[in-house]
């Protein structure tokens, strides 16, 4: 049995928050007790009884947290997003946590692809210019015969090299450490000094550590060709905004971004009217396929919970009972 698993069988039944209702769900073990908390109003329960938190669904963090130092029973976050840096430092070192690798592989690397081929092919152009009834044709570039390198190759990175694919361009991987993919080499960080000033197209998918914070400064996009696209899909703080700025607003650059720093981007921000920028407000994950992975991912966590069982997508784990 697993040390997180050991603290639902000793005869008290373990409560388990939920951010979506136990009835939605097809099956859950029913060795457990389960609450629903949407992070709006009061707790449904005294959290002191929780065992198994899921977040609600928001990108509010202070809603995310609150209830944790509420929580002495606590033995398993199971976070909603793929990156958890922001929850790290509010654990005690006896919780299980877990992310949501997996869960927004599909809707993100859609994304990716979405930003990517709008900014290439001009198509915040064609809005503005829809609305004034101006008809301006020219030359735009593509994604057949353009390098694209993915900086940040997991499985938020594979997914995107999978969609891609049918667009005939190159791809080069990039993680924080080599190897080899089904799909050929990752390179190492230690790379990008020779791959940047090859690709047209560079789309970042890191997870915000202390190391990737403002990996993309001024140097980095100093040794992007010209004319070439960024494409963020990470966290706003991986590329130092001031930096952007300077290289979009001379026009060497261009940029697709679906995170920015500071986020929410506030009104008047100058990434709002710089040339060649397109933003999306953090929209990547957010689709009609989200809830149904989410529930998939909760009912198999909480059923290998119940049953003693190992849980997938660990961040932090405890060692094994002795």
């Amino acid at each position: 049995m697993n040390t997180a698993a050991a603290g639902l069988h000793g005869g008290d039944r373990a409560l388990a928050w939920l951010p979506i209702p136990a009835e939605e769900f097809d099956e859950l073990p029913d060795r457990l007790d389960y609450a629903h908390w949407d992070g709006r109003g009061e707790y449904p329960t005294d959290p002191a009884r929780v065992a198994f938190y899921a977040p609600p669904i928001t990108k509010d963090s202070d809603v995310i947290l609150a209830p944790l130092p509420h929580m002495p029973r606590l033995r398993v976050l199971q976070a909603l997003s793929a990156g958890v840096d922001y929850l790290l430092p509010h654990l005690r070192p006896d919780v299980v946590l877990c992310n949501a690798r997996g869960v927004h592989d599909d809707s993100t690397a859609e994304m990716a692809l979405t930003l990517t081929l709008a900014a290439l092919r001009g198509v915040p152009d064609f809005v503005r210019n829809q609305a004034e009834g101006r008809w301006q044709e020219g030359v735009r570039p593509s994604l057949f015969g353009a390098t694209v390198l993915i900086v940040g190759y997991g499985s938020i990175g594979a997914a995107i090299e999978e969609r891609l694919r049918p667009f005939g361009c190159a791809v080069e991987r990039v993680a924080g450490r080599a190897r080899w993919s089904e799909r050929g080499p990752v390179h190492s960080h230690s790379s990008l000094a020779d791959l940047l000033p090859k690709a047209d197209v560079v789309i970042l998918s890191v997870p915000l550590t202390a190391a990737t914070h403002h990996m993309v400064d001024a140097g980095f996009l100093a040794a992007m060709k010209d004319g070439s696209l960024l494409v963020n899909m990470a966290r706003g703080a991986v590329v130092d905004t001031e930096a952007l700025l300077t290289e979009v607003q001379g026009g060497r650059l261009h940029a697709a971004l679906d995170v920015t720093d500071p986020e929410p981007l506030p009104a008047g921000h100058p990434l709002w009217t710089a040339p060649g920028v397109l933003i999306s407000p953090h929209a990547g994950a957010f689709t009609s396929a989200f809830l149904p992975q989410v529930k998939r991912l909760l009912s198999a966590q909480l059923h290998r919970l119940a049953d003693g069982q190992e849980l997938h997508n660990t961040v932090t784990a405890l060692p094994a009972a002795s």
